[in-house]
């Protein structure tokens, strides 16, 4: 019987990565591995791949793009990196004011960029401890409040729509991207995800199918109710984009180009982001305190100042928690049947 030798199926996934041999069998007579297992291989380690999303991705190699520039700044060798360099590393990197969670984010990238070389990840190596003791410190020094963007409740919002003026394409998608983001809790990187396919027109409203997202890697799916409104009206303002733009396929929120011609391409989640500062700021807000996330926080704020459950804010919103949704009730009743309302 022929024995099994260990191959790589993907260098830079830990937990599927084993050092790489020839594919031999023990019997020289018997045939070679079939050509059908090695595609096999190749789409299981596509499968490994994609398993890691698309946004952390990006996020890794821009963390891995900062981290070897400072090496080679400093005249450090980036791969492999000793916990004391990444030490140094992190420590620069907090006192320029970079919160925790970034940092976090950079060392995690490091880690994986060191198992993908073939390398232990610098915290997994036996000298670790002072790289720990360091990110404890950062953590207790510079954790604090987590700042919040303002998020774009029912008030702000409809402010933000009324500088919108006109009805050429450019207006026409802005009411939309705003109003159904903040609708359907939706975050900037969905709204851009949105198909044609997935709105579904009922005479409710709208149903939304949300094919992928942040906590929904395998693609389950959720399907989101959105009611007709009557002051925002994300439905009409939806459909008027939509006939408008013409486009019966594709995503559903397109670039424009500078004379606001409709183009192929799906707009960009950053774009959303700039969307939102750019029309707070006609609203006379301070832009610096939006961003693409006030329009799903929008929802969860005027919900639970509604008197929403926080299992009707979940509905929407798809959180895997219920912690961060309480904290969103949380705010709304701090003042409701105050213990001293009948004494102060």
């Amino acid at each position: 019987m022929a024995t099994h030798h260990p191959f790589s199926i993907l260098p830079d996934d830990p937990d599927l990565a084993v050092p790489s041999a020839s594919l031999v069998t023990a019997n020289e007579r018997e045939p070679t591995l079939p050509a059908i297992l090695h595609e096999k291989i190749e789409r299981a380690a596509a499968y490994a791949k994609a398993a890691r999303a698309g946004a952390t991705r990006r996020a890794y190699d821009s963390d891995w793009a900062i981290f070897t520039a400072w090496c080679a700044q400093h005249g450090l060798g980036a791969l492999p990196a000793s916990p004391e360099i990444v030490a140094v590393f992190v420590s620069d990197q907090a006192s320029t004011g970079l919160n925790p969670s970034t940092i976090n984010r950079r060392v995690a990238a490091i880690g994986h960029h060191h198992r993908a070389g073939g390398h232990p990840a610098p915290t997994a190596m036996p000298t670790a401890g002072r790289l720990a003791e360091v990110l404890a410190g950062i953590r207790v020094e510079h954790g604090g409040a987590k700042r919040q963007k303002r998020p774009a409740d029912a008030a702000a919002l409809r402010n933000m729509l009324a500088t919108i003026e006109g009805d050429g394409l450019r207006a026409l998608r802005d009411r939309a991207i705003l109003a159904i983001g903040m609708a359907a809790a939706l975050r900037r990187s969905e709204i851009v995800a949105l198909q044609v396919e997935h709105v579904g027109i009922v005479p409710e409203g709208l149903r939304l199918t949300i094919a992928q997202s942040k906590t929904d890697q395998v693609r389950r799916g959720a399907v989101i109710a959105i009611p007709e409104g009557s002051r925002i009206r994300p439905k009409a303002r939806l459909l008027a984009w939509m006939t408008s733009a013409g486009h019966t396929e594709g995503a559903v929120f397109r670039r424009l180009s500078r004379l606001d011609a409709l183009t192929p391409a799906a707009m960009s989640d950053r774009a959303v982001a700039r969307l939102v500062q750019h029309y707070a700021a006609a609203a006379g807000y301070d832009p610096s305190q939006f961003a693409g996330h006030s329009l799903r926080a929008g929802f969860l704020t005027e919900g639970a100042s509604q008197g929403a459950t926080i299992f009707k804010l979940q509905e929407v919103s798809r959180h895997k928690s219920v912690q961060i949704l309480a904290d969103y009730v949380r705010n709304a009743e701090l003042f409701k049947d105050h213990a001293g309302q009948g004494f102060l």
